[in-house]
């Protein structure tokens, strides 16, 4: 029988009842309500792009009071150093390396400065794959996906997986323009003249959660915003340029303005939530996708900094990685508490069932570890390692390779020359000393963990590149640039109006 087939069956035949604990009840709010969930994921916001996490120059206020309702995370991550793998990871538990979705879709070809030829990504989210949103239909959940899906085509949009409305979700990593209608077919959904993109799915999610309200749901708000075209409203944008910082380096006035329209968007969904009597029984988990975009894309602009930390968007550093992430569970989170544990993407879906009542997930074993605990105060977690493998040379010019975080410390290993580097990251977290060589026996040790790891999934490693030039490798990041604008992934940034957020 059809994974899929199994899960409609079990639903209409009250299997999915046996896998809900004895204990299930305290999963569920006083007043005896099934929890909603409300996931926002934020496309390319960086650790730091938030004012819970430390940004002076960007405006969240609605992100910071939402942060201070519940748990915040200091030692947050995702799953993969760009888009695609992360989602992937959140839909299922799993690390991006099991899966086989290792790369944006539909990821890059080999170039010339590559020393490595990089491995293909499969393509889509497979089927048998059981979601977050299939998981809690099981228990007469509704659920939606709104915004960015990049998960595969028609065939596998967000409705083939466990959605019962998808708005604007499709294979397309970001949108033509954040304005209507220069958007449109880009997401293929409508919109006012001059609309905004990110209030339009904000619209679309208040318009959700309305229709909604007597029943549980689950919502997946996931922004294209703050990924380029870089476009925002020439008022937003002035107001931003007149404040910039000389000593800040978090400082292009338009991604500020892009930023404030997300914080915008969740003080929309939360008053919503409010207004509907709904709080109490509602967990919000906000997050980004990967880090923060600190290398020129697009018009060739650099949106932000993720200063203290090394690197940005597709690199294994954590300045590529490591994300803004605060969890709101009424009446069981601390208002304004926050935990330093270490936790993943792969994290949310164990969280997720776990909160909801699902005892044992209809779904194949997975990766990610409950946060319950974390939530509820309790004693740390029991894992010994996060892990990252990136097989592909990035747009950003990150390199392939593999990488391991064990409490304190983190190795990454670079697939080019089969090297480490070695970061103690509670003395060292902008990753400025590598150890390796004056630490050799924990290297040693570290990367032999690593290669475990490695060794028990079913991945392909990069190869070498026969058309490799030397010659070429200082011309390779515009190239990538260059390419990745033919494919589509990046596209050519379009005016915005002179009014407007």
């Amino acid at each position: 029988m059809q994974r899929r087939e199994f899960l409609r069956t079990a639903a209409l035949s009250g299997l999915a009842a046996t896998a809900t604990p004895q204990n299930s009840a305290q999963q569920t709010p006083t007043n005896g309500k099934p929890l909603n969930f409300v996931f926002i994921l934020i496309d390319d916001m960086g650790w730091r792009d938030v004012g819970f996490s430390g940004s002076r120059y960007y405006r969240t206020p609605n992100i910071d009071a939402l942060a201070a309702r519940g748990m915040r995370f200091s030692n947050a991550y995702a799953a993969c150093p760009v888009c695609s793998p992360t989602r992937a990871a959140i839909m299922t538990g799993k690390y991006p390396a099991r899966l086989g979705i290792t790369n944006f879709l539909p990821g890059r070809h080999t170039l010339p400065h590559s020393k490595l030829r990089g491995t293909d990504p499969k393509q889509y989210l497979p089927l048998e794959e059981v979601t977050i949103a299939e998981e809690l239909k099981t228990l007469g959940y509704v659920t939606a996906a709104i915004g960015k899906w990049h998960l595969g085509g028609v065939r596998y949009y967000p409705e083939k997986q466990g959605f019962d409305v998808n708005v604007g979700g499709t294979d397309k990593g970001s949108p033509k323009s954040y304005f209507y209608p220069q958007w449109s077919g880009n997401p293929p959904v409508d919109g006012n003249y001059g609309e905004y993109l990110t209030d339009r799915l904000t619209r679309a999610a208040e318009d959700f959660i309305q229709s909604h309200a007597e029943k549980p749901f689950f919502l997946y708000l996931a922004h294209y915003g703050v990924h380029i075209p870089f476009e925002a409203g020439a008022d937003a944008v002035a107001r931003y340029r007149r404040n910039i910082r000389q000593d800040e380096p978090q400082n292009n006035p338009v991604y500020a303005a892009m930023v404030e329209s997300i914080d915008e968007s969740v003080g929309r969904v939360v008053k919503k939530i409010d207004t509907l009597g709904l709080t109490e029984n509602t967990v919000f988990i906000f997050t980004s996708d990967n880090g923060g975009l600190d290398a020129a894309e697009g018009k060739g602009e650099k949106a932000t900094s993720n200063a203290p930390l090394k690197g940005g968007k597709g690199h294994l550093y954590e300045g590529g990685i490591r994300e803004p992430l605060c969890i709101v569970w009424p009446g069981v989170t601390k208002p304004r508490s926050q935990s330093d544990f270490p936790v993943i993407s792969t994290d949310f879906y164990p969280t997720i069932t776990q909160m909801a009542g699902i005892g044992r997930p209809m779904g194949r074993p997975v990766d990610g570890v409950s946060l319950v605990p974390l939530l509820k105060g309790q004693a740390a977690l029991k894992r010994e390692a996060l892990y990252w493998h990136y097989p592909h040379y990035s747009n950003q010019g990150g390199r392939p390779g593999a990488a391991m975080r064990a409490g304190d410390w983190k190795i990454i290993r670079w697939y080019e020359d089969d090297s480490v580097s070695l970061y103690n990251l509670k003395t060292d977290p902008g990753e400025k000393t590598d150890l390796a060589t004056t630490d050799p026996e924990r290297a040693a040790a570290m990367k032999a963990k690593l290669n475990k790891w490695l060794d028990g999934l079913p991945i392909e490693m990069p190869t070498p590149n026969p058309d490799y030039d030397k010659d070429a490798e200082t011309e390779g990041l515009a190239e990538a640039i260059r390419e990745q604008l033919k494919l589509g992934e990046l596209p050519t940034p379009v005016a915005a109006p002179q009014s407007g957020k």
